[in-house]
């Protein structure tokens, strides 16, 4: 998103993960997605190719932010949170935890603070989106779509609203479009 939000043009090769090319492990070792490959350097992570992208064009300002707050929101999700969607979509490969406790360790520490957030302003970091919207966007678009009716009937309006906006916008519908698999 923030690659097409900053105009810039990609050729995407959308990855097989069980079957990746040998074009993208000469370019990266590391086989992770996603990768950029950017006049032979390879950034690798997406938070590096956000920041490279809005280094590259930033027209609304998303780089504009309290970076110690968007640190604390990104570690959160980068971390502790990501963890628990990984928990709560698998829960077949954490046999020993409770389902129901690691939904309410996610909503504890990450759902609720987004919604007493975002009861606020309409996003994370205020009046207008950032790349920490954008950013955690996707973990929040994940844990939704794991128990779709669960997930609505959560006290979360503000949280719910934020994200069928992001489902929405222009930006995502434009970036969300299939591409064939990628072989060498």
């Amino acid at each position: 998103m923030a690659l097409k939000y900053a105009g810039i043009q990609i050729e995407h090769r959308e990855i097989e993960l069980r079957n990746k090319p040998r074009s993208m492990l000469q370019a990266s070792p590391k086989g992770t997605v996603p990768v950029l490959l950017v006049e032979g350097k390879v950034i690798d992570q997406s938070l590096n190719i956000m920041h490279w992208a809005l280094q590259q064009s930033d027209p609304d300002g998303w780089k504009g932010v309290d970076e110690l707050l968007a640190q604390d929101w990104i570690e959160k999700n980068d971390g502790p949170f990501k963890r628990l969607l990984d928990q709560y979509k698998y829960p077949n490969r954490h046999p020993d935890l409770n389902p129901n406790e690691v939904l309410q360790s996610a909503i504890h520490l990450m759902l609720e603070p987004m919604e007493l957030t975002l009861q606020t302003h309409p996003f994370l970091m205020g009046a207008k989106q950032t790349w920490v919207d954008i950013a955690i966007f996707p973990f929040i678009r994940q844990f939704s779509m794991v128990k779709p009716e669960r997930f609505q009937e959560l006290a979360l309006p503000a949280l719910r609203a934020w994200l069928q906006l992001h489902l929405e916008s222009d930006l995502f519908q434009a970036v969300m479009e299939k591409h064939p698999t990628w072989l060498d």
